[in-house]
This record gives C-alpha cells, sequence and structure tokens, in this order.
C-alpha cells in the first residue's frame, strides 16, 4: 500500500507568511492540532503544532536560550501566561515552525509507519513533486492497515 492510497487530499495548511493567530483559528474552526507550512508554489517549508505553541506560552524557569523568539518576543519569564498568549499572537508563523518530516506519494505505508511510530509524529505532510498533495496520520495508517485484517 503506498501513501496515496491512504492519505487525506483536503489539506488544512497556513502560507509561511502568516501569522500565528491564523493558525491558531484553524486550528479551533476545524478541530486540528497541526498542519503544514507551504510557500508561494505550494512547497511543504514547516510544520506547526499545538505542542510548538504550547512551548512557547507555558512558563520558562530554567529555559535555556536558543531561540531568537525567546530573546525577542518572551524575554525570559517577564510575562505573564496570558501576555505570553498574546505576545506570540502576531508573530510570524515561521518563528515557531519545526522543519518538516514530509513523505512522498509513492512511499510504502510500511515505511511511513515506522517513520509515525519512531519519531512519535501525529501527522506526516505527502509531497508529490516537491509539493503539498496530502497529509497522512496514524489514524490513517492504522485503519487502512487492519480493516482488511478484521
Amino acid at each position: 500500500m503506498k501513501a496515496h492510497e491512504i492519505m487525506i487530499r483536503e489539506v488544512y495548511k497556513v502560507r509561511e507568511t502568516d501569522s500565528v493567530r491564523s493558525v491558531i483559528l484553524q486550528f479551533i474552526q476545524h478541530r486540528i492540532s497541526g498542519m503544514p507550512i507551504v510557500n508561494e508554489k505550494e512547497e511543504i517549508v514547516g510544520y506547526i503544532s499545538d505542542g510548538d505553541i504550547m512551548r512557547y506560552i507555558g512558563k520558562h524557569k530554567d529555559i535555556v536560550i536558543d531561540s531568537i523568539f525567546y530573546v525577542n518576543v518572551i524575554k525570559g519569564d517577564d510575562f505573564n501566561f496570558e501576555d505570553r498568549a498574546k505576545k506570540i499572537l502576531d508573530q510570524n508563523v515561521m518563528l515557531l515552525a519545526k522543519k518538516p518530516i514530509k513523505v512522498a506519494w509513492d512511499e510504502e505505508v510500511e515505511d511511513i509507519a515506522a517513520t509515525l511510530g519512531k519519531k512519535q509524529f501525529k501527522k506526516l505532510p505527502v509531497e508529490k513533486n516537491g509539493v503539498l498533495v496530502g497529509i497522512i496520520s496514524r489514524g490513517d495508517v492504522i485503519r487502512n492497515t487492519f480493516r482488511s485484517l478484521l
């Protein structure tokens, strides 16, 4: 079984020029917890999840300043929780983005399962010719693998 056989083709995504506010609005509207970030050519340039946002709005005691975001936006723990949440809304989505782990359109599902399990990702964007064409979740792999076996 190949990625294109089980992937979800209608993918919620965000542009690399969008704000974190637009991401959160999509999370709320579509009841999702993560999505790919694409450029103007629909190439996958990042991925953002609710976990990425949690990392920045949570309390930061004994943090290591490892990002420009902490230095220029959060500045340690100078803000209370609500202030940190407000401050992040108008930041560019790429500030919080992770480097995308993606799968090819024709990749075998067993390889995708290994990546989802090993890396502990919940979803992976699917690309064909460098362009976003779908997304695969752990649930998609489980449902499609075991449907005919039960």
